[in-house]
């Protein structure tokens, strides 16, 4: 999940904050006079593409991923790992030089395991890159609500979610700590995966 989410963050940060890949000079991906305004009707609307777009993602994963595979893979790396965590504990040394004996072939279940659950992000990442670019901005104002303190707490500022002082312009941003539409789409989205994940019965770990 830390890896799908990290990815994620990496695309966004390269792709939208960056450059403009379509060639569409927008600003900041907002819209002047979008369709829908009001906090209330932007937070369902937000909610409503969020549970959507995590629907889709669970139905890719869904018809992509082995999940009887993926189980057998999981337990038997699981249970090489506390068995080698034990041989550490009770220090057998025989055991210890054993186990190490198997070291590549779990790492490469482990790789296995890993693309497994990159294939259908892989896949999933070019819809989301299109609502996000091509929908949202045209639904909801830049700005969509207004934060009590400022949530930029990312290190190095790649990503900020929230208007700081000095961007304050009074046209995108009116006022300090106003959160940015991306930001309350990315975060919600976050929020809603774990569940929808475990409802559809498509967690990964």
């Amino acid at each position: 999940m830390v890896l799908e989410v990290n990815f994620a963050l990496y695309l966004l940060d390269l792709i939208f904050l960056q450059v403009d890949p379509f060639v569409i000079k927008r600003s900041a991906l907002g819209s002047a006079d979008p369709i829908i305004t009001g906090a209330i009707a932007t937070v369902f609307g937000v909610i409503g593409f969020s549970v959507l777009i995590n629907l889709f993602n669970a139905g890719i994963r869904k018809k992509l991923i082995d999940r009887v595979k993926l189980e057998r893979i999981k337990k038997e790396t699981g249970v090489w790992q506390k068995e080698r965590m034990a041989a550490f504990r009770a220090k057998d040394s025989q055991k210890i030089v054993n186990l190490n004996k198997k070291s590549a072939y779990m790492n490469k279940l482990t790789m296995e395991m890993m693309q497994m659950n990159m294939r259908p992000m892989m896949i999933t990442i070019i819809p989301m890159m299109l609502i996000f670019y091509f929908v949202l901005p045209h639904l909801f104002s830049y700005t969509v609500a207004l934060s009590p303190i400022s949530l930029n707490v990312i290190p190095g500022n790649f990503f900020q979610l929230t208007c700081s002082a000095e961007h304050v312009d009074g046209i995108i941003c009116k006022h300090e700590n106003e959160i940015y539409l991306w930001a309350w789409y990315f975060l919600t989205s976050i929020s809603l995966s774990g569940i929808i994940m475990k409802i559809t019965r498509t967690s990964i770990n």
